[in-house]
Formats: structure tokens, sequence, C-alpha cells
């Protein structure tokens, strides 16, 4: 199963819905693709919800990090929602916990970017 990518409107805020693995090929590139599309389009909150994402590789990881770094580079912000377990030991364990601004609630991560 491949990564499919869900976009929804709150308020001036992009929620992209993730489900399936964001893995080496087809799910690292679009998560790439649909964020690079968000940004030229001047879409500059973006949240990430991850909660259906069953696996991620290194590739993904890199993508999450190249994505966020893309985003703050135009002046956005790129906040984590809803990681499963496996995700967030992941981000632990390469120290990039403490890089991504993550939320377990949606109320809550759509009430940080004000």
């Amino acid at each position: 199963m491949s990564v499919n990518l869900t976009n929804r409107q709150v308020g001036d805020i992009t929620v992209i819905d993730v489900a399936g693995r964001i893995t080496l090929g087809e799910g690292s590139s679009a998560l790439r693709d649909a964020l690079r599309d968000l940004i030229s389009k001047g879409q500059k909150k973006i949240l990430l919800n991850l909660g259906d994402v069953s696996y991620i590789d290194s590739s993904g990881i890199g993508e999450l990090v190249s994505g966020f770094t893309t985003v703050t580079n135009q002046g956005g912000q790129l906040k984590l929602l809803n990681l499963t377990k496996r995700v967030k030991d992941l981000l632990q364990i390469t120290k990039l916990y403490t890089v991504f601004d993550v939320h377990d609630e949606e109320s809550t991560a759509i009430r940080a970017y004000n």
C-alpha cells in the first residue's frame, strides 16, 4: 500500500491527512509534491496529520525534514499531528522530535498557529 494524501482547509490552515506508507519512491515523492504545490499556491500554514501512517522509512523521514525546511524557508509553518507510536519513536531515536512542532490534538495544533 502506498501513501494517500487528502487536503482540507481549517480557516487559513491546510491540513494534509496522510494514510499509508511514506517510503522511498512513490510515498515520499507524493508528500514532497504536495508540500511544494501548497507553498507555490501561497499556503504557509500546513498541518500534517500522520495518524494513519502505518510505516515510514529513512527516505520518508528525509522528506519530512526536507518539507519542513522548504516550508520554513518560505516563511511558513509545518506542524505534525497524531503521530503513531512507531513514528514518534522513530523521531525520538533520530532526535528529530525536538525539531518538529508535534501535537496530539487537532484543535491544539490549530491554535498553535496563532
